[in-house]
């Protein structure tokens, strides 16, 4: 007969192990996510908003070819950062109150590396710049101008990224809004994360941040576990909205230890907006989205306002798809 004594003492080892993942004749923990899959596909790539169309397209061109994941998601989002026309990501981007162009970017791997850049001035490209921080030094992330001093010695270019029609509207905004450093622009981050054929997973996410901020603020965009997170054992997320209630969130990090726990990319991403909902009891003005990418290639979104969007390319096929929202 065992002994009561013993018989808690077995108990409890069986609820240490089983909450560290440890089967019986197993030494060590393992991960076994309970994901519930749809069959394969390779590769795939998913983006935030309508300009992610062009950054699929520069993507597929890669993934096509049985390239590398985190390759395609650096040239995908940067393209969006060399258009002009896009007041909310790299060139063209609209500035803060003082005038300031500031960017913000992330980029993860699929071993877990990152590297991002904060509030980095005169760089067209700081996705580029961030993949170097991962690659060429012992950091995460680099900031104003230690990160334009660190591009400049990588031979980045220092450019002037304010385009006449940004300042004409900052300029604008100044004499309407006398000053207050709080923007009304819809600023709409790019943030990719790509599965490759030899399935694998790479995301990247970019932005000027909101429109007229305080000079230095930084958002969630580069931010590890907030604007963007990868597991390649699991999928990877990115956020795009208001940064500060994504950050109070940890939101694409959340994402994706949903999606570990089992939920499909869509539901996982719709959990993660309604925990910022729940923290946040007045988001009339607010909004947030996320995408997702589950290692099997499943996708889904989801945002607490109506009209955001995301980029998929699977399949041979670019399209853009309207994202389910609380509202």
């Amino acid at each position: 007969m065992i002994s009561r004594k013993k018989f808690i003492l077995s108990s409890a080892l069986a609820s240490a192990a089983a909450m560290l993942g440890i089967r019986p004749g197993l030494s060590k923990a393992v991960n076994t996510p309970s994901i519930k899959m749809s069959p394969r596909r390779k590769p795939v790539v998913i983006s935030t908003w309508n300009h992610g169309i062009p950054a699929n397209d520069a993507a597929w061109k890669i993934l096509s070819k049985n390239g590398r994941a985190l390759d395609a998601v650096e040239k995908g989002v940067s393209v969006t950062e060399s258009d002009p026309k896009i007041t909310s990501v790299g060139y063209g981007g609209l500035p803060d109150r003082d005038g300031h162009v500031t960017l913000d970017a992330c980029i993860m791997d699929e071993n877990l590396n990152g590297g991002s850049v904060g509030c980095i001035e005169h760089i067209m490209n700081p996705i580029s710049v961030a993949r170097l921080v991962m690659e060429k030094t012992p950091h995460v992330m680099l900031v104003g101008e230690g990160a334009l001093q660190f591009a400049m010695q990588n031979g980045f270019k220092k450019e002037n990224l304010l385009t006449e029609g940004s300042k004409k509207a900052w300029e604008n905004w100044k004499k309407k809004n006398n000053y207050i450093p709080v923007g009304e622009e819809n600023h709409d981050t790019i943030g990719m994360v790509a599965l490759d054929n030899n399935g694998n997973l790479s995301g990247a996410c970019t932005t000027s941040g909101l429109a007229y901020k305080i000079h230095g603020r930084v958002g969630d965009s580069p931010i590890l576990g907030a604007g963007l997170y990868v597991d390649n054992e699991v999928g990877g997320a990115a956020s795009t909205g208001v940064g500060e209630a994504v950050m109070r969130t940890c939101g694409s990090y959340l994402v994706v230890e949903l999606m570990r726990a089992g939920k499909t990319p869509g539901e996982a991403c719709k959990m993660a907006v309604e925990r910022i909902m729940v923290k946040n009891m007045k988001y009339d003005d607010l909004q947030v989205g996320f995408i997702a990418l589950n290692k099997n290639g499943d996708v889904g979104g989801y945002a607490i306002k109506k009209g955001f969007q995301y980029a998929l390319y699977a399949g041979g096929e670019n399209q853009l798809v309207d994202v389910k929202s609380y509202e």
